[in-house]
């Protein structure tokens, strides 16, 4: 029983078995490629880098008129097309966001910070509070200030939202078919 074991497969006749020290030539030549997807695009910055080399943020002025509540989802805002946006210029892997009354939530992305993923990580931390538990539901904007701290930005909230449209548009196909 202290014979070395050896590989037969009655199905593969004549042919040999390489060891496993030998590769085929062609994988030699090949070495395992990590996945570039998640790593930065170029010109995102990390938000420790930009506050060396003092490089102020901007915030796009979209951001102050979303109207959006704090416990639905950001799909649920109408102009979607401020989702797509860069929270802050030059753009960032991550940025924590401060609520006046403590809280902290840090948005992530590694292609960008965009709106969407400050309000998904909002949204997060609010989506199983009730209306009536929230005293500011609605989100009034993003605030940078650099003299209370350069990574991160504060979140102001507000009692009322945006002023209700009062045509929708199903009901202006409603009249048109009328």
């Amino acid at each position: 029983m202290s014979a070395e074991l050896t590989k037969v497969d009655s199905a593969i006749a004549g042919l040999s078995i390489s060891p496993k020290d030998e590769k085929a030539p062609d994988k030699v030549e090949k070495k395992s490629h990590r996945r570039t997807s998640s790593a930065a695009a170029g010109g995102i910055w990390n938000i420790k880098d930009l506050e060396e080399k003092k490089i102020e943020l901007t915030l796009p002025i979209e951001t102050q008129k979303t109207g959006w509540k704090l416990n639905t989802s950001p799909s649920t805002i109408e102009d979607r097309d401020i989702l797509k946006l860069y929270l802050v210029n030059p753009p960032v892997k991550k940025i924590d966001l401060h609520f006046p009354l403590g809280l902290s939530v840090v948005a992530r992305n590694m292609k960008g910070v965009t709106v969407k993923d400050a309000l998904d990580a909002i949204y997060k931390q609010y989506k199983k509070k009730a209306d009536d538990e929230m005293e500011k539901p609605y989100l009034a904007g993003f605030e940078w200030d650099k003299d209370e701290s350069w990574t991160s930005l504060i979140v102001h909230q507000t009692k009322q939202g945006p002023p209700q449209q009062t045509s929708s548009k199903k009901s202006k196909k409603k009249k048109s078919d009328a």
